[in-house]
């Protein structure tokens, strides 16, 4: 007989409390149930359960075994589930948290090209710039920039992106141009509200040492474009990343604060819960995501 069935059949009498409900249970007859348990009792030359005329309970023997075909069983099942999800077709809906600078300008627009090859797909995109819980939350994944806080999520780089302080021509024509890290102090500056640092710059030094720049800010918002266009517009210098500021930069609509700076790179990662195997709607989203980012970054975007 073939030995996951015995396994079933023992462990399912376990988890059932006795033959009937477990024959039930299987969807075969009480007497298949019993040959299985025998058979496997005299391959493995040991009792495994204790039979009486009311109730069926495991040995001591017996529970030990139970203990690990239980597992083995389960590995088969998510085996099975992981052969048939990688051959089913991308369906469902998916619920994916980005940042809302991003996700404005970097998801919005391509997220047509991939409905349109998965159409049995159905997209949530939640914007925001609060760390989410994906799990309890209801979320199936996240794009995520910088540091990754929780080691416990699955992550995929996607591509990686540059920090820079940048000003409008017109601004450093009528404030001048810092030429080191302490003359910022001097600067009208343009901060983003919703960082729990507060309004402080995280900056790194020509010559590596880690300097934070605090100081109260001509204008604070919670939106990244908000602090581009005001920075465009000669309010200030802004601390942003350079998919946001990069077209801007081409354009000659803002410049370089501190040219003399060593580059800030941060990565930007598709995160998902941990798992054996990953559903296949974010399989193919995530794979979509990187082709689509595969040639943009650090700062070509």
């Amino acid at each position: 007989m073939d030995r996951l069935t015995e396994m079933e059949a023992f462990a399912t009498v376990v988890d059932q409390g006795g033959f009937t409900d477990a024959a039930k249970k299987m969807g075969i007859s009480k007497s298949a149930v019993s040959k299985h348990v025998s058979s496997l009792e005299a391959r493995l030359g040991a009792r495994l359960l204790n039979r009486t005329t009311r109730r069926v309970s495991p040995t001591e023997i017996g529970l030990a075994y139970y203990d690990r075909a239980r597992r083995v069983l389960n590995d088969a099942g998510e085996a099975d589930a992981l052969v048939t999800s990688m051959q089913s077709a991308p369906s469902g809906l998916l619920r994916i948290s980005v940042a809302t600078d991003f996700g404005v300008n970097h998801l919005s627009p391509v997220l047509s090209e991939f409905l349109n090859d998965f159409p049995d797909i159905t997209v949530n995109m939640v914007l925001n710039n609060r760390y989410v819980e994906l799990i309890s939350e209801g979320f199936d994944m996240a794009v995520r920039i910088g540091e990754l806080e929780d080691s416990s999520l699955r992550a995929r780089k996607l591509t990686e992106t540059t920090k820079r302080m940048i000003g409008s021509p017109s601004y450093f024509q009528k404030h001048g141009r810092p030429q080191k890290i302490d003359e910022l102090n001097e600067h009208k500056l343009l901060h983003y509200s919703n960082q729990s640092s507060g309004n402080v710059w995280k900056l790194t030094a020509p010559s590596g040492e880690k300097r934070q720049v605090r100081t109260a800010g001509w204008l604070s918002v919670n939106d990244g474009q908000s602090l581009l266009n005001a920075a465009i517009s000669g309010l200030g210098i802004a601390y942003l990343p350079s998919y946001l500021y990069a077209d801007a930069m081409k354009k000659g609509l803002v410049e370089d604060a501190l040219p003399s700076l060593p580059v800030e790179t941060q990565g930007i990662y598709a995160v998902y819960p941990p798992g054996r195997f990953t559903q296949p709607k974010v399989r193919a989203f995530i794979d979509f995501l990187v082709q689509e980012f595969a040639e943009k970054g650090p700062t070509n975007w």
